[in-house]
């Protein structure tokens, strides 16, 4: 099954084949992505008959969600449109201004002593194009298609680790390239999909659905990290620009926007302090959202190296007497390394240290279902990862 997105820290394109196994033995219909980020299981689900409620904070997500969950025009439709944008004649306006550097011989630090993301060449078409945007589409639905595939094309020319905080000295090879938009990969239906951008705590109030998927943004579990290196809003500003195209004020080396320095953007999922009774508050965080979901059926995706360990979160669901098991994925095995029956902390060794593991914790309300669905799992030993990813 084929998504795709930009390069995103976080991404859970590795582990949707797990999800999609987990839900399938469900009778489930509606699924809510409750922070969606790229929306590559968004789109997954979609493609696999479910109709998703999709959820994110942030406005490149929402454009994203629009993109491939509400869209219902044909590819066909957009191919003149994305030609007419990909033949305009380039122009210096502000992205180039903050954005576009000059080759300079294989550097991106340019007279101003900063760097770069993107070579000069390919600002201006991203000027050119973004203005453009705003002056054809029809609908904001059109409008969200357009700057996706923009979005995407930008992300491929990029010179960068995959996030937006620092870029590179040296130019990478395809910064050299010239960016081209495309098509994006469209997923037509005729189900009653929903986007939300809205605080997570706010939507589950209000939403009804079967099943709710959770993979909130992590706080690193290194004590010894700022919680400034892993805030979201500020690992993809740029995105939040070009789709608001609102030129505003910037700051920092990597001319971030004002309103995604960290005290502003922070989310309490990203959060490193401790409650007065010594548990991280993303712990507490997530304890609210478990409680306060009223889905059948909820999968929490967490990570090894998030700020909340799996001890919490397992005595947690202990304490609230849910009906629950846990999946663990090894990144670095690629393979299913199987359920987890210890209460043991994982990151107790060096060998474990250097894993990456993400664990899918499936809750269950359903009082009349048998509980099997990670069992069903389990039974085929090593799951044929790589059969399975999503390009």
């Amino acid at each position: 099954m084929e998504t795709e997105g930009i390069k995103y820290t976080g991404s859970k394109r590795l582990i949707i084949p797990y999800i999609l196994e987990l839900i399938k033995t469900l009778n489930v219909k509606t699924v809510l992505d409750g922070f969606s980020g790229t929306t590559r299981v968004s789109q997954a689900l979609k493609k696999s008959g479910y109709t998703v409620f999709s959820n994110d904070t942030s406005v490149w997500s929402k454009v994203f969600a629009e993109c491939y969950l509400m869209n219902r025009k044909p590819p066909d439709y957009y191919l003149p449109i994305i030609s007419h944008l990909n033949k305009l004649k380039g122009r210096h306006g502000w992205f180039s201004e903050n954005y576009g550097g000059k080759p300079n011989g294989g550097s991106s630090v340019q007279g101003d002593g900063k760097k770069r993301i993107w070579q000069v060449h390919n600002t201006m078409k991203l000027d050119a194009i973004r203005e453009e945007i705003d002056n054809i589409a029809k609908n904001e639905i059109e409008k969200s298609v357009l700057l996706t595939s923009l979005i995407l094309a930008m992300d491929k020319i990029d010179s960068t680790l995959g996030h937006q905080v620092s870029y590179l000295r040296e130019w990478a090879p395809r910064s050299y390239s010239t960016m081209k938009m495309e098509v994006p990969k469209l997923i037509i239906d005729d189900k009653d999909h929903k986007v939300f951008q809205k605080d997570i705590f706010e939507l589950i109030k209000n939403i009804k659905v079967d099943l709710a998927y959770f993979d909130p943004p992590y706080g690193s579990s290194n004590e010894k990290m700022p919680p400034s290196r892993v805030r979201y809003a500020s690992y993809y500003h740029i995105w939040k620009t070009i789709c608001l195209n609102d030129k505003p004020n910037l700051v920092g080396a990597s001319n971030r926007r004002e309103d995604a320095s960290d005290t502003i953007s922070s989310s309490v999922f990203e959060d490193f302090r401790k409650t007065e009774n010594g548990k991280y508050i993303v712990s507490e965080a997530i304890k609210k959202l478990i409680v306060n979901t009223s889905a059948r059926y909820v999968i929490l995706s967490y990570s090894n190296e998030g700020r909340s360990t799996y001890n919490e979160i397992i005595e947690m669901f202990d304490d609230l007497k849910l009906k629950y098991d846990v999946l663990e994925i090894d990144y670095k095995k690629n393979v299913m390394a199987g359920m987890v029956w210890t209460k043991e902390w994982l990151n107790g060794t060096a060998e474990n240290n250097q894993r990456n593991i993400e664990y899918l914790f499936f809750i269950s309300r359903d009082k009349a279902k048998k509980f099997i669905p990670i069992e069903s799992i389990k039974k085929q030993k090593e799951f044929d990862f790589r059969a399975y990813v999503p390009a």
